[in-house]
C-alpha cells in the first residue's frame, strides 16, 4: 500500500512538472515556424536567408542550454535544503552569466555575420537577407540566454507553469509583431528579425520581474557576484561539452546523409524534424526529473531520489513505446505531409520504422539524462557523451563507404542512443550520482 501511495505521489509530481514543460519546449521552435510562414510570402531568397540565419542562431543559443540545466539542478538542491534565499541567489548568478555570455556572442556575430553566412554556403541572392536577419536577431541573444537561465531558476523552484505562460505570451507577441513589422511597416525580413528581438526581450523582462520579486521576498541579493558566476560557469562547462558532442553527432549524421544523395538528405531532414518533435515530449519528463531529483538530494532524501528515478524510467519506457507505436501507425499520414517525391518517400518509409523502434530507448535516455543533470553529475555526462560520439562517428562514416543507405544511417543513430542508454544506466545503477546536500 505504501509503495502504491509513493508511486502516485511521484506520478502527480511528474505530471504537474512535465506537462507545462512540454508546452514551453514546443513554443521555441514555433518562433521559427512563424518567421518562416511570414517571410515565406516575401520570396524564396528571403526564406533561404532566414533558414541559414535561423540555423546559426539556434546553434549559438543551443550550446548554452546548460544555463537552464545547471541552474535547475543547483536551485532545486537548495530548495530541497529549505534555503530559498540561497536558491534564488544561485539563480541570479546564472542570469548574470547569461548576460555576460550574450554580450560575448553579440561581439562575435555582429562583425562576423558575413563570414558565418558564407561558411554555410549561402547563395548571392540569399546572403544579404541572411546577414540582415542574423545581425538584427543577434541583439536578442542576451535576452534568449536570460530566458534559459531564468527558466532554470523557476524549474528549480518546481514551477514549470510560469515558463509556459511566458512562452505562450512570447509566441503570440512574436506572431503579431512579425505580421505588423514585415507587412504593416514594410520592413521585410528586417521587420521579422526586430519582431523576434522585441518578443524575446519581453519574455526576458517577464522572467526578471518574477525572479526579482522572489529575490526581494526572500532577501536575496540582486548584485553580480564574481565567485557565484564563476561557480555557475564551472558547473555548466561539462554540460557544454555534452551538448557540443551531441551537436557533433547530428552534424555528422547530416553530412553522411548529404553524401548519400539529394533524396536521402531530404528524407533525413524530415526524419530529424520528427525526431526533434518526439524529443520534446520525452525531454519534458527529463526536465521534471532535473527538478525532482535535485530537490530530493538537497533535502538529504537519497532513497526518495532513487525511487523517483525508477518511477521516471518507467514513465520514459511507456512514453517511448506509445510514441514509437504512433510513429509506426501514422506513417501513411505523416509522409505525404512533407513530400510528394516517390524517391524521398521510398527512403523515408523504412527509416521511419527505425525511428519508431528506437523510441523506448530514447525514453530511457532522456529520463536518465535528466536524473543525472538534476544530481549535478555533469562531468560523467560529458565523458559519456564523448564516448558515445567516439562510437558513433566511425560507424556513421562507414555507411556510405559500405554502400548503406538512409536506413543504415538511422540504425547508426539508434546505436548511438543505445550506447547513451548503456552509459547512463550503468551510472544510475551504480548509485554514485546520489550525493546529498545543498551543494554537490
Amino acid at each position: 500500500m505504501a509503495a502504491k501511495t509513493s508511486r502516485r505521489r511521484h506520478d502527480r509530481e511528474i505530471i504537474s512538472l512535465a506537462l507545462p514543460a512540454f508546452g514551453a519546449l514546443v513554443a521555441e521552435p514555433l518562433f521559427v515556424m512563424v518567421d518562416s510562414a511570414v517571410i515565406g510570402h516575401l520570396g524564396t531568397p528571403q526564406l533561404a536567408g532566414l533558414g541559414i540565419a535561423a540555423a546559426l542562431l539556434m546553434t549559438a543559443v543551443s550550446v548554452f542550454v546548460f544555463l537552464a540545466y545547471a541552474t535547475t539542478a543547483a536551485v532545486a538542491r537548495r530548495v530541497g535544503a529549505g534555503d530559498l534565499q540561497a536558491a534564488i541567489r544561485q539563480g541570479m548568478d546564472g542570469i548574470w552569466l547569461a548576460l555576460l555570455l550574450g554580450a560575448a556572442v553579440i561581439a562575435v556575430v555582429l562583425p562576423g555575420a558575413p563570414w558565418l553566412v558564407d561558411l554555410f554556403g549561402a547563395s548571392d541572392t540569399a546572403a544579404p537577407y541572411a546577414i540582415t536577419y542574423l545581425r538584427i536577431s543577434s541583439l536578442g541573444i542576451p535576452a534568449m540566454l536570460v530566458v534559459l537561465a531564468a527558466t532554470g531558476v523557476l524549474r528549480g523552484l518546481q514551477d514549470t507553469k510560469t515558463p509556459l505562460y511566458v512562452a505562450i505570451g512570447g509566441f503570440t507577441a512574436n506572431a503579431a509583431l512579425n505580421v505588423g513589422l514585415v507587412y504593416g511597416a514594410g520592413l521585410g525580413i528586417a521587420g521579422s528579425a526586430w519582431g523576434t528581438v522585441i518578443a524575446q526581450c519581453g519574455m526576458a523582462a517577464a522572467y526578471l520581474v518574477v525572479v526579482v520579486r522572489g529575490a526581494r521576498k526572500h532577501g536575496a541579493s540582486l548584485r553580480p557576484d564574481a565567485a557565484g558566476i564563476r561557480a555557475c560557469a564551472q558547473a555548466g562547462a561539462p554540460l557544454l561539452v555534452r551538448t557540443l558532442s551531441l551537436r557533433a553527432v547530428l552534424m555528422i549524421a547530416t553530412a553522411v546523409a548529404a553524401h548519400l544523395g539529394d533524396a536521402d538528405v531530404a528524407a533525413h531532414q524530415i526524419l530529424l524534424s520528427l525526431w526533434s518533435l518526439l524529443a520534446f515530449a520525452l525531454d519534458a519528463i527529463a526536465i521534471a526529473g532535473q527538478a525532482i531529483i535535485g530537490r530530493y538530494l538537497g533535502a538529504g532524501d537519497a532513497a526518495g531520489a532513487q525511487e523517483a528515478c525508477r518511477r521516471m524510467v518507467q514513465w520514459g519506457i511507456v512514453s517511448g513505446v506509445v510514441l514509437g507505436v504512433l510513429v509506426a501507425v501514422s506513417r501513411p499520414l505523416f509522409i505525404p505531409l512533407f513530400t510528394g517525391d516517390d524517391v524521398v518517400r521510398d527512403a523515408l518509409l523504412p527509416a521511419l520504422l527505425v525511428v519508431a523502434v528506437s523510441q523506448p530507448i530514447a525514453g530511457i535516455v532522456f529520463v536518465l539524462d535528466g536524473v543525472l543533470m538534476g544530481a549535478g553529475d555533469g562531468p560523467y555526462l560529458a565523458w559519456a557523451m564523448l564516448a558515445t560520439l567516439a562510437v558513433f562517428a566511425p560507424v556513421a562514416l562507414l555507411v556510405p563507404v559500405l554502400g548503406g543507405g538512409l536506413t543504415a544511417l538511422w540504425w547508426a543513430m539508434t546505436l548511438m542512443m543505445a550506447v547513451r542508454m548503456l552509459t547512463l544506466w550503468l551510472r544510475a545503477r551504480s548509485g554514485r550520482w546520489v550525493v546529498t546536500g545543498a551543494t554537490r
